[in-house]
């Protein structure tokens, strides 16, 4: 299951990319918010945050809009590695090395056709394992 969050800024393109998950049947829970009305995007990042590392989902997709502010309120909940991704490089790159769970992208940054693509490469990319991933991420965690 993967866990969406978004603010009034992100609304739209998560409205993309909820299509695409359904589209692709895959499972999610939507965490908020739920129309463009101005709200405070930490309350969405936590949400999303805590049922990544509670184990409830197994990743997460944030959305302001930026990206910025939501990735920095994720990444103050221990055990989360989000990456602020708008393309398909760093998407892939992050899943590969850094073992991200939370993808943050930036609903006034990214096109909802790229952002798509962005999005499939951090699902399906699978982290390496390899040794010194596996160190570096112990060394991001101290």
């Amino acid at each position: 299951m993967i866990a969406l969050g978004c603010d009034h800024g992100g609304y739209e393109l998560m409205q993309e990319v909820i299509a695409h998950l359904g589209e692709r049947g895959l499972e999610y829970k939507n965490f908020g918010t739920f129309s463009k009305a101005s709200c405070d995007y930490p309350e969405y990042a936590k949400k999303v945050a805590h049922a990544v590392v509670s184990g409830e989902c197994e990743k997460g997709i944030l959305i302001c809009g930026t990206g910025i502010g939501i990735s920095m309120a994720a990444n103050k909940v221990p055990g989360i590695r989000c990456a602020l991704c708008h393309d398909c490089f760093s998407a892939q790159a992050t899943r590969e090395h850094n073992d991200a769970n939370v993808l943050a992208m930036g609903g006034r940054i990214i096109g909802a056709g790229h952002a798509l693509a962005v999005v499939d490469l951090f699902l399906d990319t699978p982290f390496s394992n390899d040794e010194r991933h596996i160190r570096r991420i112990k060394g991001i965690e101290k």
